[in-house]
Formats: C-alpha cells, sequence, structure tokens
C-alpha cells in the first residue's frame, strides 16, 4: 500500500496562495462574448502533485490536456475545498457504509483522490499526491474567489520532456518548479485518509 503524506506538497507560493495544476483542451477556453456569456465547467480535476500533473496529460501530449496550467488560489478556498470533500471511492474504516458514503459524495462539492506520485519517467513513487475534483458550488468559488493567478506552463512541461527523452534527467530535475510540505493537520485531512 502506498503511504499518504503527512504534509501535501505543492509548489511555494508569495503570500497565502496554494499552486495546483489543470490540463486542459485549449478548445475548451472562450472569452465571453455578447451572445456567448461565460461558462463554468460542471466539473474540474485539479493535481496538487507536479508529477501527477506530468503522468496525466502525459507531458501536454495527451489529446484534449495539450495545455498545463498553474493555477494559484487562496490558502482559504484550498482548505474550504478539502474540509468540504469526500474520498472518490469508499473505503472501510473511513465511511460508515456504502449507503452512507454515496449520500456524501452526491452532496460534497470537492472530491479527492490519492494517486500515486510519479517521477520524471513517469513512474510510480512510494507515496500519493492530491487530486482535486470540484463541482458545483466549489466550482462557482474557485472561479469567482478562490483564483489569484493562472500561468500557462506548457512550454516548461515540453521542454522538461523534451530533457526527460534525451537522458538528461539532472537539468530535467533542476528546471522542475520548486515544492515543499504545505502542513494539513487532521482537521483538514482526518476525513480523506483512505
Amino acid at each position: 500500500m502506498l503511504a499518504l503524506p503527512e504534509a501535501l506538497w505543492l509548489s511555494p507560493q508569495p503570500g497565502v496562495t496554494t499552486r495546483l495544476y489543470s490540463a486542459i483542451a485549449v478548445s475548451h477556453i472562450h472569452a465571453p462574448t455578447a451572445t456567448s456569456p461565460p461558462h463554468l465547467p460542471r466539473s474540474t480535476e485539479l493535481e496538487g502533485g507536479r508529477g501527477r500533473a506530468r503522468h496525466r496529460c502525459g507531458w501536454a501530449t495527451k489529446g484534449g490536456q495539450e495545455t498545463v496550467l498553474a493555477v494559484d488560489i487562496t490558502r482559504g478556498g484550498f482548505e474550504w475545498a478539502l474540509r468540504n470533500a469526500c474520498l472518490s471511492s469508499h473505503v472501510r474504516g473511513v465511511h460508515a457504509d456504502l449507503a452512507g458514503w454515496r449520500r456524501e459524495l452526491r452532496r460534497a462539492p470537492a472530491r479527492v483522490q490519492w494517486d500515486p506520485e510519479r517521477d520524471l519517467r513517469l513512474r510510480p513513487l512510494s507515496y500519493r499526491s492530491l487530486q482535486l475534483g470540484l463541482s458545483g458550488e466549489a466550482v462557482r468559488r474557485y472561479a469567482d474567489e478562490w483564483t489569484v493567478g493562472i500561468r500557462d506552463v506548457t512550454p516548461l512541461a515540453r521542454e522538461i520532456h523534451a530533457l526527460v527523452s534525451d537522458g538528461d534527467l539532472d537539468s530535467a530535475a533542476r528546471s522542475l518548479p520548486q515544492e515543499r510540505p504545505c502542513p494539513a493537520g487532521d482537521d483538514l485531512l482526518a476525513h480523506l485518509r483512505g
């Protein structure tokens, strides 16, 4: 069994923000017009670990995930999502029963899945990384309140991928965004430890 982190490893940001990653298709982005108002998706997926983000989008080469965004959200918004999240799968010992978990999952505006973190060659590591799914109220808060910055990091992902493909793992590792532990106490994670 893979270990869950004692702290979430995230990219350090100035102030009180948290950086997550999202891989999207550029065709999903459109500017509002007089006849087409802004559209919020029904759900969105965010990756906490940079290795998970690389794996999920295949270094920005998977169809529908050709663009990798670094999304800075407020720490308060991130904590709200965790406090209001439900595990994406039933875990005995965490949930009283399957029916109770299903009810919780239907009402939860956020879902958490713990997936193996990945190395530069996208091989699974011995610990897990956060995947955060948002829906309903959480998507609205994410778009309207929590997001404080979005940066397209696709060129960096492709540059690092080229270094890995050429076997230059040292240069690839030096090019990665820095991550550090982001303390997350039991009040945030106790109900999400599977």
